[in-house]
C-alpha cells in the first residue's frame, strides 16, 4: 500500500515558536499583565530575545489596558516602565499609519499625532531608560518614534539616541531596522541614504551578527516605495530589482557574514523574520543553493513579511521551497 506524503504547509506563527511569549500575549489580550512581568524577569539581559519579546508584547498591549494596569499596581517596576513606554510608541505609530503617514512620498505629512503627544511619549521613553539604565529597548522605542515627527528629529538628537542604543547593545537588530526606516525615502531620507546606512552597519558588524541582512531589508523598503508610487502601474526595469549583479553579491555577502558565522542549530525566535527576508532575497535573486540551505534551516517557520509584498506568502514560500529542492519538516 502506497504511503501518502503529507503536503507541506508553512507555519506563520506570529511568535516564531516562542511559547512562553505566546502565553504572555494571550494573558495580555484579557488584561492580565502578570505573565508578561514574569516572562521579562526570566528573559533577563538577553537583549535580542528581550527586544523581540517586548516588541510583540507592546503591539498586543496597545489594544488593551494591561500596561497601564501593571504600572498602577507596581509603579516602581522598571520592566513595567519599559513596556509601558513601548506600548505608547506603538499607539502613536498606529495613529500615524492610520492617517496615511506610511504611504510613499508622505514623509509623515499626514501624521495626526500632534507634537505634544510625541513629546510626551519621548518623555515616557526617557523615564523608562532611567528606570532600567542597561536596557536598550527604551532607545529602540525612541528611534521608532523619531520618524513620526513631521520634519524628523535633529541630527544631534538622533545621533544621541543611536549612540545610547549602541552603548548598551551595539548590534541591536530592531534598533537598526528602525534607523533604516528613518533614513528611507518613505520617511526622512532617500534610497541612497538608506542603503549607505545599511551597508555601513553591515560592514561594521562582527561575523555571526544578523546586521548584514539590513541590506536585504533596504531592498524590500525600496521595492515597497516604488511599487506604492506606481499605484499598480508597471515600472520600467523594475523586474530586475531583485536579480542583478549587486543584489546577488549582497545576498552572498550576508550569507557569509551572518549565516556562516552564526552558531549551528535551529533559529532563535528573534532570527526567524530576518532569515525569511534573506531567504526571500536569495529566491528572487535565483541563488538556489543559498535558498535551499536557508529553507532547510527554517523548516516550516515562515513570516508574512517580506513574502506578502511580492505575492501570496504561503504560495511563494511553498513554491520557492519546492523549486530549490529544500528539505525540512512537513506540516
Amino acid at each position: 500500500m502506497a504511503v501518502r506524503r503529507r503536503r507541506f504547509t508553512p507555519d506563520f506563527d506570529p511568535v516564531f515558536g516562542d511559547r512562553p511569549l505566546a502565553a504572555a500575549l494571550q494573558d495580555i489580550v484579557i488584561g492580565r499583565w502578570q505573565t508578561a512581568r514574569d516572562l521579562l524577569y526570566e528573559t533577563g539581559d538577553d537583549w535580542p530575545l528581550r527586544t523581540h519579546r517586548l516588541r510583540l508584547l507592546a503591539h498586543t498591549a496597545a489594544e488593551t489596558s494591561a500596561a497601564e494596569s501593571w504600572r498602577a499596581a507596581e509603579p516602581d517596576s522598571a520592566d513595567g516602565a519599559v513596556l509601558g513606554a513601548a506600548t505608547q510608541v506603538v499607539r502613536v505609530l498606529h495613529t500615524a499609519v492610520g492617517a496615511g503617514a506610511h504611504h510613499a512620498g508622505s514623509h509623515c505629512g499626514g501624521c495626526t499625532a500632534d507634537r505634544a503627544v510625541l513629546d510626551a511619549t519621548v518623555l515616557s521613553c526617557l523615564k523608562a531608560a532611567d528606570a532600567r539604565p542597561a536596557d536598550p529597548m527604551p532607545w529602540v522605542s525612541l528611534l521608532t518614534l523619531a520618524r513620526l515627527y513631521e520634519e524628523g528629529v535633529s541630527p544631534r538628537e538622533l545621533w544621541r539616541w543611536q549612540d545610547e542604543l549602541r552603548r548598551r547593545d551595539p548590534y541591536n537588530m530592531e534598533g537598526h531596522v528602525q534607523l533604516l526606516r528613518y533614513y528611507s525615502a518613505r520617511w526622512h531620507g532617500t534610497h541612497g541614504t538608506m542603503y549607505d546606512f545599511a551597508r555601513d552597519a553591515a560592514g561594521a558588524a562582527p561575523l555571526g551578527s544578523p546586521l548584514p541582512v539590513l541590506v536585504q531589508i533596504a531592498r524590500v523598503e525600496e521595492y515597497r516605495y516604488i511599487a506604492d508610487m506606481a499605484r499598480g502601474r508597471p515600472v520600467r526595469g523594475f523586474d530586475q530589482h531583485w536579480k542583478h549583479e549587486l543584489a546577488e553579491v549582497e545576498v552572498r555577502r550576508t550569507w557569509h557574514r551572518w549565516i556562516l558565522g552564526r552558531p549551528p542549530g535551529p533559529p532563535a525566535p528573534h532570527e526567524v523574520g530576518d532569515l525569511n527576508c534573506l531567504t526571500h532575497a536569495a529566491c528572487h535573486a535565483g541563488l538556489k543553493d543559498h535558498a535551499r540551505s536557508l529553507f532547510t534551516l527554517l523548516g516550516r517557520q515562515a513570516s508574512r513579511v517580506p513574502w506578502s509584498y511580492t505575492g501570496d506568502p504561503a504560495e511563494q514560500f511553498t513554491r520557492f521551497r519546492k523549486a530549490v529542492g529544500a528539505a525540512g519538516p512537513l506540516g
